[in-house]
């Protein structure tokens, strides 16, 4: 069956992408088939088109971290019981797509209660924030965690991971969104766009700081982070957003955020009792065992209600641009997803 795959042919804005037919892909040992039903979109897609993440495959390109959808053919070694079945799962990429080929080792069963589009939502989102909170962040019940962007995808996962830990939570948001935000549970939403919010999380942590921040911006802005720890405190980077800009702007802007970013001595993280720490899953493709273990303790708490994977909105591939837009320009309250 021939694979309709949505492709970003060369750097640029939203509107060089294209729907394109590639020939049908075939197993190899180990791996499975998926008739993909809905895909994740994330900001490292947006990064990627703009020519500015230095991970994503040479152009032409078929971006894509995770999906969900039907198993429809197994290769050698794959128990054939897998055919048929709902599931969901990461990839190297290439997830945009009707089709997509992944080893087996990184599908998992869709549970039975979870639309695909959820199911899409879910992956790359709380498998990041459960790094930056859980694995390395170690967040305590005692803890205050400051949340930037905490209305994006990740930041809505960050939130549900805080509040099952039982951490009081503040976030940086618009405030459009605050609303929002206060009914999934955030205890201080922080308006960005006026005011100091290092000022405001000073008031509301008695000048003291919070233990940990989780901050996708990147740039300058880690040394405003920085600054708002309490001893103890922690900083996780997980993302450059700031230096989202299409065509030549874009790579200047890169190349100042990149002049921006502290150095942080081991002298000065000492004396300061503070910890950095970096983040950036597609680097743990390789680490099976351990995305297995977080993802099943993340399925775990979807059964049991507190993972709540929540889809903005849904576009069509042949509505990608919209949704790049979209997600570019942070109109989005949670996941942004595509479906074929």
């Amino acid at each position: 069956m021939p694979n309709r795959r949505l492709i970003v042919p060369h750097a640029g804005g939203a509107d060089v992408l294209r729907v394109e037919t590639a020939a049908e892909t075939m197993p190899e040992s180990g791996q499975v088939i998926v008739d993909v039903r809905a895909a994740g979109l994330n900001f490292a897609d947006v990064l990627a088109r703009q020519g500015l993440y230095p991970d994503a495959p040479e152009f032409p390109a078929c971006l894509g971290y995770e999906f969900s959808g039907v198993v429809s053919r197994v290769g050698k070694g794959v128990d054939a019981s897998w055919h048929g079945r709902e599931v969901l799962g990461l990839s190297r990429f290439n997830a945009q797509a009707e089709q997509v080929c992944v080893p087996l080792e990184h599908v998992f069963p869709k549970p039975g209660s979870m639309s695909f589009e959820t199911a899409a939502a879910l992956p790359v989102n709380y498998l990041t924030a459960w790094q930056l909170l859980v694995i390395m962040g170690a967040l305590q019940p005692e803890d205050t965690v400051l949340i930037h962007n905490v209305g994006g995808g990740v930041g809505l996962a960050a939130l549900d991971v805080a509040k099952h830990i039982g951490a009081r939570t503040l976030g940086t948001a618009s405030p459009g969104k605050h609303d929002f935000l206060r009914e999934r549970g955030l205890d201080h939403p922080i308006d960005y766009r006026q005011g100091d919010w290092e000022e405001e999380v000073a008031k509301l942590t008695q000048r003291k700081g919070v233990e940990l921040i989780i901050d996708p911006i990147g740039g300058s802005h880690l040394k405003r982070s920085y600054r708002a720890l309490r001893s103890t405190g922690r900083l996780g980077m997980f993302g450059v957003s700031a230096a989202s800009e299409s065509g030549l702007m874009g790579k200047f802007r890169l190349a100042g955020v990149a002049l921006g970013m502290p150095i942080f001595h081991p002298v000065g993280l000492m004396n300061g009792n503070k910890g950095v720490f970096g983040v950036n899953l597609g680097h743990l493709w390789d680490e099976v065992e351990k995305l297995q273990c977080w993802l099943q303790k993340l399925l775990e708490g979807y059964a049991d209600g507190w993972v709540r994977p929540h889809v903005d909105a849904v576009f069509s591939f042949d509505e990608a641009a919209d949704a790049h837009r979209h997600l570019e320009e942070r109109k989005n309250i949670g996941k942004v997803v595509l479906v074929p």
